[in-house]
């Protein structure tokens, strides 16, 4: 009986072949791209057909980090990568790691060379830049006029200020004679005087981009007195004319926004500055008012007129306060004047009885030492020519005159003998 084996067994043993079979582990695949999947994870599944066969393709999200365009329906590509077998579900497919766009590979290694000519010619010299005007009144355009790049900028340039005038170059931006007719269009309307130029057209392979990769379209962007935007392709695309222009949008659409001016705002911030003037200048006027007022209550202060009118304010109520001043103090006056006048006779009263008081005991004190009552007593007083009383003999001398004072008078009489 013959060998029977597992389906993981079989699907391991044909994997393990396709794994030691060195053609399959590295070849390239040209095809038509059909069923694209860009799943979330980040892998993209699609199939490469050709006219008669198909295979099923992956592009893991680690290997998408060389993929420089997004792959759509009907792209042809060249696929680098290996063939290998899914053994869960028992199919091969064919693992990418690198793809490119059919005929890409040329061209992109012709663009990497012109791109580094034309950097070290100094083309692409930030000092050479020019800057895009604030507020473009004419804005220039070469692109195709059937295209919808066309339609995008007039659409967003009219919703964004209507009184910019467009000028249209309908030029050749694909195919032969697109490079001459780029480069003439930014000839002339550079003569023109415009206030800005944008360069562009929509999205595309390399090859349907590669008239803005040509020598003569860099070289007349960089000659270009007018300053130019470059808005090739869709975001992810760059071509030569992107490096030389003065600026660079990601679209047409971002060309209009960068260069046209929202009018409408615009306005909104003309009008908040002339709420912030008005508010401003109406601020300034009431300090100014205030400070007018200031210094005419300082000049009316300091002025000489005021400053006379208030010395005679003050001496007037200076006059009126000392009056009144003199007045209470000749009130206060004549009221201790009548104050001591009622007092004064009681005063002198007390004073007069306390005196006579005291006489009395002074009389009554000295009636004992009085020579008169020695003198009533039958005595006598004896006083030289001087008036000092003679006590002793040796007072006098014969002849001396005397004055002898009896009770009721006096003797004059002469010493004539001393005993």
């Amino acid at each position: 009986m013959s060998n029977i084996y597992s389906v993981s067994q079989i699907n391991s043993y044909i994997k393990n072949m396709f794994a030691r079979d060195f053609l399959l582990q590295r070849l390239s695949v040209s095809g038509e791209v059909s069923n694209c999947t860009y799943h979330r994870s980040g892998h993209i599944y699609f199939t490469l057909k050709d006219a008669s066969s198909a295979i099923s393709c992956v592009m893991f999200s680690s290997a998408r980090r060389g993929l420089d365009f997004r792959m759509k329906e009907g792209d042809r590509v060249v696929a680098t990568g290996a063939v290998d077998v899914f053994e869960r579900d028992g199919r091969y497919q064919f693992y990418a790691r690198k793809i490119q766009l059919a005929g890409a590979g040329i061209l992109y290694e012709k663009f990497l060379r012109l791109k580094q000519e034309l950097e070290e010619m100094g083309l692409f010299d930030p000092m050479y830049k020019q800057p895009v005007p604030a507020y473009v009144r004419t804005l220039g355009i070469v692109t195709a006029p059937t295209g919808a790049a066309i339609q995008d900028i007039r659409n967003i340039a009219t919703r964004r200020n209507p009184y910019v005038q467009l000028i249209l170059y309908p030029a050749l931006v694909q195919g032969e004679g697109a490079a001459e007719s780029i480069v003439r269009g930014i000839e002339t309307l550079d003569a023109m005087g415009l206030d800005c130029i944008i360069v562009g057209r929509g999205g595309g392979s390399i090859e349907d981009l590669w008239a803005f990769n040509e020598r003569e379209v860099a070289q007349a962007v960089f000659d270009c007195r007018t300053p130019i935007i470059s808005a090739v392709g869709h975001e992810t695309d760059t071509t030569i004319t992107d490096f030389a222009a003065d600026l660079r949008a990601p679209t047409p659409s971002a060309a209009a926004e960068l260069a046209v001016a929202d009018v409408t705002a615009i306005l909104n911030r003309l009008e908040r500055a002339e709420r912030r003037l008005q508010m401003g200048m109406a601020g300034r006027v009431q300090h100014a008012r205030d400070g007018f007022r200031q210094r005419i209550t300082r000049w009316n202060y300091l002025a000489p007129a005021k400053q006379i009118e208030r010395s005679r304010t003050q001496l007037t109520d200076y006059r009126l306060q000392m009056e009144q001043t003199l007045a209470r103090c000749l009130e206060r006056d004549r009221l201790h004047l009548e104050r001591l006048q009622q007092e004064l006779p009681r005063q002198m009263q007390d004073i007069l009885t306390g005196k006579r008081h005291r006489l009395q005991l002074l009389i009554k004190s000295f009636e004992g030492l009085s020579p008169l009552n020695k003198l009533n007593q039958g005595y006598a007083r004896v006083e030289n020519r001087e008036g000092r009383g003679i006590t002793s003999v040796k007072e006098t001398a014969p002849g001396d005159p005397l004055r002898i004072y009896v009770r009721d008078g006096q003797i004059d009489a002469r010493v004539e003998a001393v005993k």
